[in-house]
């Protein structure tokens, strides 16, 4: 029998830990140098979710290399147009797509907090601010709803705006029948009250149109509650949305509308391009720290040896190839671009990599229209809700906090409208084709007449044609005149049902090798910049765990969560895994 110390640690443990240091002891101690070699991290891809994956692991003390194929800040990055700054000014700015930051980003903010900035209390972050005032343009002549403008940047909200606006409410309201009204409020309950075990177990696999019991529904509420909170928010397809995705984004809308589990206001927006007010400051930041950018540098194929990834092999644009080593690999590239990367030889070692090839992409691409003047009736955004492209956009002017004529361009723009076209597959109202099968400049004047078709509709003028002065399309979209269609190097991936089982744990088989980017499984579960800065994190935590590393964890913020709803929820779980529906799912 053990005889216990006097602090309950029996003699026999005492001598077993003896005996082990003894033994320790004899054993060869690594070096200092020996353990820095294994603190080289290579990052594949500037994105995103690498540069969050840098910011972390520098903090942390690794040696962080990031190669990117293209250009630092991924589909966030803004895009000079080459070549039309004149006068000293500074080329016009093109996006892949505006930026909207919900209130619902907690680690964005957190990361964006972390870049200092100079005249900055709160770093990048201070560079964000709420967005005030935005417009939901019907067409048919259907009056508009506008919110009002208190920043005191819009000219305030007049009396011609407040009769639009009641106007409209009042036709939306009665719009929608009453019952389909009731339907989706019903809905909307059945999903905050679903467990988690039946989100994943059902929601995921049910599409949102089904699960709206859309057909058969009048034409706004197919128009408004399936079609543009899919295709107009999160760019995917209705039929095929998971439910599962777009009923924790629509929940995540609301919450942080009455301020739950939001970082801000429900709609933030940058003041200025995102390079100059994000992009730039994080990567001379993380530069500043030690963080090494190769940029040009396309990840060709991971080698691998005794099962371990040893080096990555890269080719620059004039097809030069090289390989890097590395003790550590991040995988922080698009979906389409981290298949290309799975050998043989990787799958060998994670065989449930090969489900990427299963996960599915969309478009989602930016165009902006220079303008010769700021056009009346616009606000700061606008959701054209019945435009077949689902178009958005934004109005520099009354985002910017600089002067776009003195700065930027030849002097003669004098405001930037920047869009959003989230649906390329259905056919437009100018040329009968949709955007894929449309020519950039095609592309430019049916989006144009989309625009008009919502703001004219009522007989004003708010785009008078000689208001363009020139325009950006997305260089990522090709047109091939042969084919007559496009090609698109900058996809986004998009949640399809069953999409979840596809996607990939941050932390592979292959035993140094981990994944980030916005197709990582994430509470956000959308494409989308939180997603890709959580995976960024989540792949970092996942390395810090394998290096056996002393370093405190990164902190993650899931979506939140009502702690008011656990109980209904667990009573959910209990019915789900009896076979029976939730408590609300009546009608």
């Amino acid at each position: 029998m053990n005889e216990p110390t006097h602090d309950g640690v029996s003699r026999r443990r005492i001598l077993y830990g003896t005996a082990a240091m003894g033994a320790a002891a004899l054993l060869p101690v690594p070096s200092a140098r020996a353990a820095e070699a294994k603190r080289r991290v290579a990052v594949l891809g500037g994105g995103m979710s690498g540069l969050a994956a840098a910011h972390e692991l520098v903090e942390r003390g690794f040696e962080v290399t990031v190669f990117e194929r293209k250009a630092l800040g991924g589909k966030a990055r803004s895009i000079p147009v080459a070549g039309t700054g004149k006068g000293g000014r500074r080329d016009l700015q093109g996006e892949h797509g505006f930026r909207f930051f919900p209130g619902f980003y907690r680690n964005v903010p957190d990361t964006m907090r972390r870049i200092p900035v100079e005249g900055n209390a709160n770093g990048v972050h201070d560079n964000m601010f709420p967005l005030t005032s935005t417009r939901i343009a019907r067409n048919g002549g259907r009056s508009d709803i506008i919110t009002p403008d208190f920043s005191g940047s819009g000219g305030g909200f007049d009396l011609a705006s407040l009769q639009e606006t009641l106007t409209g409410v009042v036709e939306q309201a009665g719009a929608i029948p009453p019952d389909e009204l009731a339907l989706f409020v019903n809905r909307f309950i059945v999903y905050m009250t679903s467990s988690d075990e039946r989100r994943l177990g059902q929601w995921e696999n049910v599409p949102w149109w089904e699960y709206v019991r859309a057909e058969g529904k009048s034409r706004d509420y197919q128009a408004i509650v399936a079609r543009f909170l899919t295709r107009g928010l999160v760019a995917v397809k209705e039929e095929v949305a998971s439910t599962k995705t777009v009923g924790a984004m629509g929940q995540a809308f609301v919450l942080s509308g009455l301020g739950l589990g939001a970082d801000g206001a429900i709609a933030r927006m940058l003041n200025g391009p995102t390079n100059e007010a994000w992009i730039d400051p994080w990567v001379d930041y993380l530069r500043g720290r030690g963080v090494r950018f190769e940029v040009g540098q396309t990840a060709e194929a991971l080698e691998v040896s005794s099962g371990r990834i040893t080096s990555v092999r890269l080719v620059d644009g004039a097809g030069r190839r090289r390989t890097a080593e590395a003790d550590w690999f991040i995988s922080a590239m698009p979906v389409e671009r981290a298949r290309a990367l799975l050998s043989p030889d990787v799958l060998a070692l994670d065989p449930s990599l090969e489900a990427l090839k299963d996960l599915h992409t969309e478009w989602m691409n930016g165009l902006q229209l220079f303008l010769r003047r700021t056009p009346d009736g616009i606000g700061q955004e606008v959701n054209f809700m019945d435009s077949p492209w689902q178009i958005t956009a934004v109005l520099q002017s009354k985002l910017w906090d600089r002067d776009i004529p003195a700065g930027y361009g030849d002097g003669n723009v004098l405001d930037t409208l920047s869009l959003d076209i989230s649906d390329w597959d259905t056919p437009g109202i100018l040329f009968g084709k949709p955007a894929k099968q449309c020519s950039p400049a095609q592309v430019v004047k049916e989006a144009w007449a989309q625009m008009k078709d919502h703001l004219e509709d009522t007989g004003r003028s708010v785009l008078p044609d000689d208001l363009l002065h020139s325009w950006f399309l997305d260089p990522a979209i090709t047109w091939d005149p042969a084919a007559g269609r496009s090609s698109n190097d900058e996809p986004l991936m998009v949640n399809t049902v069953g999409s979840w089982k596809n996607r990939p744990h941050p932390r592979t088989e292959v035993p140094n090798l981990f994944m980030a980017g916005d197709f990582v499984r994430t509470s956000v579960d959308l494409a989308t910049m939180e997603g890709a800065n959580e995976s960024g994190r989540a792949a970092v935590n996942a390395l810090l765990d394998a290096a056996g590393s002393p370093a405190a964890k990164v902190q993650v913020w899931p979506l939140y969560q009502p702690p008011e709803l656990d109980g209904l929820k667990d009573l959910d779980a209990h019915r789900f895994r009896a076979g029976q529906r939730n408590l609300f799912d009546t009608m």
